[in-house]
């Protein structure tokens, strides 16, 4: 069973880093939203839109969602929006959701929170039997997806954002690669998870040749976010995501104003959202307003409080949804960091 809940854990730390990735994207756009203004609200024509009913029924809102999430933030404080990292190993085939997190902008607390949900989580799909929550982007897009999210977690999503596998790769090349102490015993494993993804993109991968700190490019970063197979297994892996997120994201906000409109224009063809201009514009100044510059994160569900099962033949974590629920609520609307179970 130990050896399941790793190879799910495993999934969920490369969903992990893929939507990091996509928040990253998100808190420029916020902070370049303020900066320039005129400049962006043009050159988001790139990004691509897509159309979400906004209406509760749809989306999974209920009524006692909203009277839960009333009484733990009656200032509507939180904005929260669902992150989505399609895997997909065609550039042209059908993609599938493989990361699901939801970007809390919390102006109360002053911090962005990435809720991490992990994929394999054994949830009720709208329509369809009980199932793992990364089936739900594959049956009904974004839209199911958001709505298994909030039924299932009582939330309040009502847009988000999307990025697929070939983009991660191009969005890190966009801002320069990123710096990153590699391990030796992680120096093969670079090169073998390089060489499945050269194949597809016809290219020639530069291999990772030495140990020690170093800048990765796109290619070679991807492939170091998802080592499982050295270290803690899908444990380590999940600090191998956050240290390419907090590279960086450190380096889009070290880049300076004046970079800011070419970087936006370069990384928005990769991104997809039901976000209006006018709304990015919005909680961009909301953002700088607030003086939110912490980036925060957490996983769901918490460790200790789940467990590795096979149903039906597929492998699944199982937890109680309403503890999960719970402590996800405290930590999106009360900034208290859930604490694992030994």
């Amino acid at each position: 069973m130990e050896n399941k809940n790793k190879r799910n854990n495993s999934s969920n730390k490369k969903k992990h880093k893929k939507v990091l990735i996509i928040s990253s994207i998100f808190v420029l756009l916020a902070l370049v939203s303020a900066a320039v203004g005129g400049y962006l609200f043009l050159q988001l024509d790139k990004m691509k839109t897509a159309e979400l009913s906004k209406s509760n029924d749809d989306l999974g809102i209920n009524n006692e969602a909203l009277e839960k999430i009333q009484q733990e933030d009656p200032n509507k404080d939180v904005i929260n929006i669902a992150l989505f990292g399609v895997d997909r190993r065609s550039s042209t085939g059908a993609g599938r959701s493989d990361s699901i997190m939801i970007a809390s902008i919390d102006k109360k607390h002053k911090k962005i929170k990435l809720s991490s949900v992990m994929r394999d989580t054994y949830v009720a799909i709208p329509g369809r039997n009980n199932e793992k929550i990364t089936h739900a982007y594959a049956y009904g897009g974004a839209q199911l997806a958001i709505k298994t999210l909030n039924e299932n977690f009582q939330l309040n999503i009502k847009d988000y954002v999307t990025v697929d596998f070939f983009s991660l790769e191009k969005i890190i090349d966009a801002l320069g690669g990123v710096t990153i102490n590699v391990q030796k015993n992680e120096i093969n494993l670079i090169n073998s998870y390089m060489t499945e993804v050269a194949a597809i993109e016809n290219k020639t991968p530069r291999n990772v040749t030495q140990a020690g700190t170093q800048t990765l490019n796109g290619m070679q970063a991807v492939a170091y976010s998802r080592i499982r197979y050295v270290g803690n297994g899908d444990y380590e892996r999940t600090e191998r995501q956050r240290t390419v997120l907090t590279a960086l994201f450190n380096k889009i906000q070290s880049a300076g104003i004046t970079k800011y409109p070419s970087i936006v224009a370069t990384l928005l063809p990769y991104t997809e959202t039901s976000i209006s201009k006018a709304d990015i514009l919005a909680m961009g100044t909301e953002v700088l307003t607030s003086g939110i510059k912490t980036l925060d994160q957490e996983r769901f569900p918490v460790d200790g409080y789940a467990k590795g099962q096979t149903i039906n033949g597929a492998s699944v974590i199982v937890t109680d949804l309403k503890v999960t629920t719970d402590q996800m609520h405290k930590y999106i609307y009360e900034d208290i960091k859930p604490t694992p179970k030994k």
